[in-house]
């Protein structure tokens, strides 16, 4: 199985994973599916970041993407491009155990070439098996927003992790 830096062609296999989760679940916050357009102008904005930001994914043995993985914007302002928020999304039927881990050494490999000093996720809960992967790469929680999604008919609060980088 391969990790690669992904391309346009990878798009249409991106946006299936993540429009699943987006229909069926909380993870993410999104009503609404991402259009091709749409998500073509996040991966050229992830793209052409001056090598701050990565999109990778990882390949099935046939050659087929099973999850990808990103990091951007943590916030808009300028000051904040030394942090970054790293995302993680495997296909929901794929039983490639370490997939996630696999991902997550790739994307902090790439994250460690920049001056990006600090990593963050934001996680919906409950997501133990999301908690645990971020905890096993020195994640820790620093802070906790508590019923701040509403999607479902249900609230959702969510977790807020950090790591350093290599530039500690």
């Amino acid at each position: 199985m391969t990790i690669r830096n992904a391309t346009i062609a990878d798009l249409d296999a991106i946006n299936a994973i993540y429009n699943h989760y987006v229909l069926e679940t909380a993870i993410t916050f999104d009503y609404d599916i991402w259009s091709p357009e749409r998500r073509l102008a996040w991966f050229e904005k992830l793209t052409h970041s001056d090598g701050y930001y990565h999109v990778l994914v990882k390949e099935d043995p046939e050659g087929e993407v099973i999850g990808f993985a990103y990091n951007g914007e943590f916030r808009e302002k300028l000051a904040y491009k030394i942090s970054s928020e790293l995302t993680i999304y495997l296909h929901h039927q794929s039983r490639a155990k370490g997939s996630g881990s696999e991902l997550m050494t790739a994307l902090l490999e790439k994250m460690d070439a920049t001056p990006i000093r600090r990593a963050y996720s934001v996680i919906t809960l409950p997501n133990p098996a999301s908690l645990r992967l971020h905890e096993k790469f020195g994640f820790k929680q620093v802070g906790l927003l508590t019923d701040t999604g509403y999607k479902f008919e249900q609230y959702y609060s969510v977790a807020i992790l950090e790591k350093s980088t290599h530039h500690q």
